[in-house]
């Protein structure tokens, strides 16, 4: 956890919704000289910060909607604080709470310096990076069509059905005619025509982001893809959910941040549960998951390796043992820009 230190006159802590915020202007020595709820208008935020703009710094906890106020204080050039919503528990952590308590105890994290930094990530990536995240969704959508598919059949024990058959475009509409009740026809039916419709929207996606794609490192992207089991959109996904592999002091601070790391939580010796282990992006944990997949099809070293750790600690944590191991290499490929090697990766 990086937490800001900050020395103005002033610390304004913005409560931030969908429509309002509540904003609460503090001076250096915790007296509140502004307190109040505003429309989301940001011509009447630089208003009301305007008495203050020469010694000012304004704090808001990364939630969904924070996009709007970060670009406009940058423009004037307001200094712009982005708050990590899972480490800003002194938020939640009080018997009573409101959007008056919650306003002020942000310019308080402010002003002790106790405010836990979340990556403020740059405006001109933004749009690319969430319809990479759209597409994972629709992605998910369509697997959960395949599935059903596949549990239809099981659930009526008629033959066996590969994942495979259920993504045979020219061939998967025949899958309804096997049941005999017209229900069971028409379940299956229903699950196809929502898989045609998303492999429409995911290849205009995947389209989109293939032409708009511009403001990442090109080079970095030709070196990530050296590496066996990464295509142009896992690529893609790592280096726009990361931005600069320069955020990350070391290999180890990039697998916790991707989820690839097991929190460990102990008190007096002693264990007290995982908790935590959702701290970081899932985005990225998707693409190292997805790796492992593709890489066993191009390289039969790695495939090879990859069942030894299966039949030694089973598929879930051999799994997670080679995603790391992805993770590692890809943060250094990336800091000294270097293609993969496949034997260093096995050492």
């Amino acid at each position: 956890m990086q937490f800001a230190t900050i020395l103005k006159e002033f610390y304004c802590g913005v409560d931030l919704h969908a429509k309002t915020m509540y904003v609460c202007i503090m001076n250096a020595i915790g007296e509140a000289v502004f307190h109040r709820n505003i429309p989301n208008d940001f011509a009447l935020f630089l208003h009301i910060v305007k008495p203050y703009r020469h010694s000012i710094a304004v704090g808001v906890e990364s939630t969904f909607n924070w996009y709007w106020l970060a670009d406009g204080c940058k423009e004037v050039g307001i200094p712009f604080f982005l708050g990590h919503a899972l480490y800003m528990k002194a938020i939640h952590g009080g018997k009573k709470k409101n959007d008056r308590i919650d306003s002020k105890t942000i310019a308080d994290l402010l002003r002790c310096s106790l405010f836990p930094l979340a990556y403020p990530y740059p405006r001109e990536m933004r749009a690319t990076r969430d319809l990479l995240r759209r597409r994972h969704r629709f992605v998910a959508l369509r697997a959960e069509g395949y599935t059903h598919i596949q549990n239809t059949y099981s659930q009526q024990a008629i033959g066996s059905i590969s994942s495979s058959d259920v993504k045979k475009k020219e061939s998967r509409r025949d899958l309804s005619k096997f049941f005999s009740h017209p229900d069971l026809s028409m379940s299956v039916d229903c699950d196809i025509d929502m898989i045609n419709a998303l492999d429409a929207i995911i290849y205009k996606i995947e389209k989109e982001i293939y032409a708009q794609a511009k403001y990442h490192d090109r080079n970095a992207l030709s070196i990530l893809m050296t590496a066996p089991g990464i295509g142009e959109i896992i690529a893609l996904t790592i280096l726009y959910e990361i931005h600069t592999i320069k955020r990350f002091p070391s290999a180890q601070k990039f697998s916790s941040y991707s989820r690839l790391v097991k929190c460990e939580r102990t008190s007096d010796g002693k264990s007290t549960g995982n908790g935590n282990n959702k701290i970081g992006n899932p985005h990225l944990k998707w693409a190292f998951s997805e790796i492992i997949i593709h890489a066993q099809r191009h390289s039969p070293v790695i495939k090879r390796y990859y069942e030894k750790l299966v039949s030694k600690h089973g598929k879930g944590k051999a799994k997670s043992i080679i995603a790391h191991k992805f993770a590692v290499a890809i943060y250094h490929m990336l800091k000294n820009g270097k293609t993969f090697d496949e034997k260093q990766f096995l050492n």
